[in-house]
């Protein structure tokens, strides 16, 4: 393997499978859930080779920051980072990507990745990748079909068809999701793995068989790269010229039509964490059987996921469920059985409630905040601002705020003047003054903001100047 092997950071995902750790705004790919990095951390990591180019990530534009500083945590400095202004799917994405990369490299080849799959063993994932490179080379697409532990449901399989050169096979056939039946018999066969919904090709050999079965993708894309514009450290896609890609998988743009089809099967524990059992299946148990992660206290239970991000959970006397505890939100529901997460948060968005959409803590490219508590023309946040980070000039409507260094040191500008706070100092913005709030020491600048007035909503926002391009 050479540095011409570009990685490929899928990153639009919402997970809602994993609420409530999961929301829309804070999706699972970027949360820390079986080791201190997180998922997309871990898949951008598992690249940090000289085997391996940068890696090009695509994300949803409203996770660009949250990308950018994840990837600046372990260090790990993207090639770019495109904007999707809204889903489509994994084609699409892939399509554009791999437009990206041939404007450099005519010989690239992509190595295609969802950014919220867990790989165990990566020197099997590294063996499994070299062994399609030679495939690759001669034209062919290569997926990676994850050998089954058991007749699972939630997966597609992939058949595995005519052996070829190395550790290749060719593809017989994909099949959907199946049912249980259907499930213990094609893992009873022997001859299906798992679809894995990682990939390797040549980046000009998927728009070749892209153009052939799926011309429309390709045809949009080519526009919505001509009107691509940087963002800082982003590039931003239009949106008329992308939303007009249909929204379709690479599996059925492409992987299932091409007869350039071929798969390596592979043990080299891979999870695609889709269920809170998922997480369960690969944690470390106790003598019960059970996964606790957090403040957990239990007795006489057996055979459950409890999770804990921050306060005490007890349970006794129970089996086989999942308990997940955040701040704002607890779930319970069976470990083994159909899950109808999806359904759940439905009924969250239909009833006009925010616990789907963003957590209580709100990260934000200077920092984040925290709701303590709110209630009628009143509403209380715990602020972090990053060392160096600067907050928008802006200006509020219809609400004021009380500011209270606890931590740090504060340099505030309000209506023209500019003073510094210490632990212990407070201050004091008046409804309708320009103001903004910046840290120019070392550690985090943490203070409580009281705000008043009769309207609290964050789009009660009017900004003049922003450091991070969202006036």
């Amino acid at each position: 393997m050479g540095s011409s092997i570009h990685p490929v950071i899928l990153s639009g995902g919402s997970g809602m499978r994993l609420w409530p750790m999961s929301r829309r705004a804070y999706p699972k790919q970027f949360l820390a859930l079986t080791s201190e990095n997180t998922l997309i951390q871990a898949t951008a990591l598992r690249m940090v080779d000289d085997r391996f180019a940068a890696p090009l990530v695509i994300c949803n534009a409203e996770h660009r920051f949250i990308v950018a500083e994840q990837l600046r945590e372990v260090r790990v400095a993207p090639r770019r980072i495109i904007l999707e202004p809204v889903a489509r799917n994994t084609a699409p994405a892939v399509a554009i990507a791999a437009l990206e990369l041939l404007r450099d490299d005519p010989d690239a080849i992509m190595m295609v990745l969802p950014s919220d799959h867990i790989v165990e063993e990566r020197e099997r994932f590294l063996e499994a990748v070299a062994a399609a490179l030679p495939a690759v080379a001669d034209g062919a697409l290569a997926t990676f079909g994850i050998r089954p532990t058991r007749a699972e449901t939630g997966y597609g399989y992939i058949e595995i068809g005519a052996p070829m050169q190395g550790g290749c096979f060719k593809v017989a056939s994909f099949r959907e999701k199946p049912d249980s039946a259907t499930a213990e018999r094609l893992v009873a066969g022997g001859r299906h793995a798992w679809n894995s919904g990682m990939f390797l090709f040549g980046a000009g050999r998927f728009l070749e068989e892209l153009s052939k079965h799926a011309p429309a993708i390709v045809e949009n894309c080519r526009r919505a790269m001509e009107s691509m514009r940087e963002d800082l450290e982003f590039l931003r896609l239009p949106e008329e010229a992308f939303a007009a890609c249909p929204s379709i998988s690479i599996d059925n743009a492409v992987m299932e039509k091409t007869d350039a089809a071929v798969v390596v099967p592979v043990e080299m524990g891979w999870n695609d964490v889709g269920a809170w059992s998922a997480l369960w299946d690969i944690g470390s148990k106790d003598a019960s059987g059970n996964v606790l992660a957090g403040d957990v206290l239990v007795k006489d239970v057996r055979d459950s996921y409890i999770r804990s991000e921050k306060m005490l959970v007890a349970a006794f006397g129970v089996k086989d469920l999942v308990v997940v505890a955040t701040d704002d939100a607890i779930l319970v529901g069976p470990r083994n059985g159909p899950s109808d997460l999806k359904a759940l948060v439905g009924l969250l968005e239909k009833g006009d409630r925010q616990e789907h959409l963003v957590h209580s803590t709100v990260y934000r490219p200077w920092g984040s905040y925290h709701c303590v508590d709110a209630g009628p023309r009143f509403q209380v946040k715990q602020i972090v601002v990053k060392p160096g980070a600067k907050l928008s000039v802006q200006m509020h409507h219809h609400r004021a705020e009380h500011w209270i260094v606890v931590q740090g040191t504060a340099r505030v500008h309000r209506d023209g003047e500019s003073f510094l706070l210490g632990e212990n100092q407070s201050t004091y913005i008046p409804l309708g003054i320009r103001h903004s709030l910046e840290n120019p020491g070392k550690v985090p600048l943490r203070l409580i903001e009281v705000q008043s007035g009769p309207y609290l909503g964050e789009d009660d926002i009017v900004r003049f100047e922003d450091v991070y391009g969202r006036c």
